[in-house]
């Protein structure tokens, strides 16, 4: 054989092995590009005692971040799977690449760097939850939002004025203006974002009530609804009861007769309410005592619900002006036509209250 067939052979052995090689490598590295897209990066984690339950840990996406920033995040949070080009190889194939959508997502156990791409991809953010309490006042749930991670807080630098401005109303009483409800958020939202749905939905729900309001109510107005409610609220955590109570206030109030409720006076005592109504708080001049004071209070003393607003504007019938706790710790209530009825109710709830709870 000539020594340029020689050659010519032996170049065409390292050409083929040459290929062989490179496709050895290309099916390796495919392998490894699929190990990784497709295995798991987040493992549980274990606490001292061994056990893997408790929060799933997040990433925050934030308006602005590069590609290069989330993954640093990533790496920070303890993913530490594959190399940065196999990261956006990957997100250049499931289209996530320049598509990441802002929010906090979930570092479940078991996620793949695929499903964690496709999740920023899509936008499937983490959801929180927030209940208004009914019942509450603004303190109340101003503290209760103070607590609320991972919300972001905003509002407590802001008086209660300031606070209704930031809303826009201006000039409005943020006493009973929000809603109870359970209210779902994300971790970029914040707690003034929360405040304004819920402020909005209450808006919605008292425009409801009062558009399909019992007609002839000794109210003036949608205010004055929304007061009534708040009362009732108060004044009853039994659904069944909420209209039997508004009606003896509506029947109160159509007489001219004064409203008289406990949860009006400790409202005016504000914090130097400790638990128990004395004599002298009763006789004691606030704008919100309706022992002192004709008619409604000036403002709403709580969160009414949706139920409540309906009670205040469909008041059961009947001709009670009088109730009292049966005093059993049911929270039920006893209804009375006159004043004598009354005080035999009241002998015997102030009876049980004792045989139950010890004297007071």
């Amino acid at each position: 054989m000539s020594p340029a067939r020689r050659l010519m052979r032996m170049l065409g052995v390292l050409a083929l092995l040459s290929a062989l090689a490179a496709g050895a490598l290309a099916a390796w590295g495919y392998t490894r590009y699929s190990a990784f897209a497709d295995s798991a990066v987040v493992s549980a984690h274990a606490d001292a005692d061994g056990d893997t339950g408790g929060e799933v840990a997040t990433l925050r996406v934030f308006r602005g971040d590069s590609f290069a920033r989330v993954l640093a995040r990533l790496r920070e949070a303890g993913i530490d799977g594959g190399h940065d080009i196999e990261w956006q190889l990957l997100a250049r194939q499931v289209g996530a690449a320049g598509r990441i959508q802002v929010g906090e997502y979930a570092l479940a156990p078991g996620a793949t760097p695929r499903s964690l791409l496709e999740a920023m991809r899509d936008g499937r953010i983490v959801s929180h939850r927030f209940t208004i309490v009914e019942g509450w006042n603004i303190r109340e749930l101003r503290a209760a939002l103070a607590r609320a991670t991972p919300l972001g807080q905003t509002i407590a630098e802001l008086d209660d004025a300031a606070l209704m401005r930031a809303l826009g109303r201006e000039g409005v009483h943020p006493e009973g203006r929000f809603l109870p409800e359970t209210y779902a958020y994300t971790g970029a939202d914040s707690d003034l974002d929360l405040l304004r749905r819920a402020n909005a939905d209450l808006e919605r729900a008292l425009d409801a009530a009062w558009e399909a309001r019992a007609p002839d109510l000794p109210l003036a107005d949608r205010e004055q609804a929304l007061v009534l409610a708040s009362i009732v609220e108060k004044e009853t955590g039994i659904a069944g009861e909420r209209p039997e109570i508004a009606g003896v206030f509506t029947r109160r109030l159509r007489i001219g007769m004064r409203l008289q409720t406990d949860p009006t006076v400790i409202y005016g005592m504000g914090a130097s309410y400790d638990g128990n109504i004395r004599r002298a708080d009763l006789v004691a001049d606030t704008p919100y005592n309706t022992y002192t004071r004709d008619g409604l209070p000036p403002t709403p003393i709580a969160m009414a619900g949706a139920a409540a607003l309906r009670a205040a504007t469909h008041p059961a019938d009947g001709d009670t002006l009088y109730f009292v706790a049966v005093g059993d710790g049911s929270g039920r209530h006893v209804f009375s036509r006159t004043y004598a009825e009354h005080n035999v109710a009241v002998r015997e709830y102030v009876r049980r209250y004792r045989a139950q709870f010890g004297p007071r």
